[in-house]
């Protein structure tokens, strides 16, 4: 496959219009070759030249070389070198996503033949959030599953953030996620409605709340409370239901995992507002419902739109998908 990078001067002398266009295998310009691009993206990925090297298991001279060959055959800086961590030029940025599908394009036609010759192989990042909320989906189970019917896949789970997941998952670092961004379209990333659940608020007993059916959200404005940090599936449902009711609400206790939240309201230190199956399953906390803009938890299942699948991820869409009853 080649590349070609055009840059055009546009206003400024520092600014510049990158477009990059993939070139028939026939034609004189530049050819490229998927050793260099996976060398590019693993730099981009990185930030270094020396653990790029690492990661390759080669000389760091390799990487170097593989990178100013491609610079060459495209006629423009990739990296900036200037700075003590190795970042991206304005063609860099533009290259970065095509390189990506590219690989992954590849794998794909490689992963097709071998499903025709053996059986699935390869490799899947999942990213998926805590444990904890995960009642309505049993990852575990849908990985062992998935294992069973394709022992020669590697898949490999990562946890973070839904907004962090959607990018990678936007960006090729992740291969599909399981997430929840409520009311959230994320450009380049296609979201499957897998699970949905009322979120709850949840305090300790003998607290004053407590023996209220419902509760308002003006009311716990004036609270202490508990919660995940932004960008948290949770945390986004929570924070749009006050903002849709026009409250304005602190935070005291900002903690990473929902463990440790059931830990503050369980001590008397805060009251939260959690996913109900999560609060049922402790007999010191009362669920009370939310009566106004209830928010909810709503799990769903993302990959990328801007790529295709490979046969791998493929097989796992499928498999969560069949767990789940979708």
């Amino acid at each position: 496959m080649a590349v070609s990078c055009q840059c055009q001067a546009a206003g400024t002398p520092g600014q510049r219009n990158i477009k990059l266009s993939a070139i028939a295998s026939g034609d004189t310009v530049a050819r490229v070759e998927l050793r260099q691009l996976n060398t590019f993206v693993t730099v981009a990925e990185e930030g270094s030249f020396t653990r790029a090297a690492e990661r390759l298991h080669v000389v760091q001279s390799a990487v170097s070389a593989g990178v100013r060959n491609l610079e060459r055959e495209l006629g423009a800086a990739l990296f900036d070198r200037s700075t003590r961590k190795v970042q991206l030029t304005d063609a860099g940025i533009a290259l970065l996503p095509e390189a990506r599908a590219t690989l992954a394009a590849s794998v794909a036609a490689r992963e097709a033949v071998e499903q025709v010759c053996g059986g699935l192989r390869g490799t899947i990042a999942l990213g998926t959030m805590q444990a904890q909320v995960w009642h309505a989906i049993d990852v575990s189970g849908v990985v062992a599953a998935f294992i069973a019917d394709h022992p020669a896949v590697e898949v490999k789970i990562r946890q973070g953030s839904s907004s962090d997941m959607a990018r990678q998952v936007r960006d090729g670092e992740l291969d599909l996620a399981l997430v929840a961004l409520p009311g959230r379209g994320v450009p380049g990333v296609q979201l499957t409605p897998l699970a949905r659940e009322p979120i709850v608020l949840a305090v300790p007993t003998g607290h004053p709340l407590a023996a209220h059916p419902d509760v308002d959200l003006a009311t716990l404005g004036e609270q202490t409370l508990v919660d995940l940090p932004s960008g948290y599936g949770t945390r986004i449902a929570i924070d749009q239901s006050f903002a849709d009711a026009g409250v304005t609400r602190t935070v005291t206790y900002e903690v990473n995992d929902i463990a440790t939240m059931i830990e503050f309201i369980r001590n008397g230190l805060a009251v939260g507002m959690i996913p109900a199956s999560l609060a049922e399953t402790t007999d010191d906390i009362v669920c009370v419902a939310i009566r106004d803009h209830p928010p909810e938890f709503e799990t769903a299942l993302a990959v990328p739109s801007n790529r295709r699948l490979s046969a791998a991820t493929q097989a796992m869409v499928d498999t969560i998908r069949r767990h789940v009853g979708v």
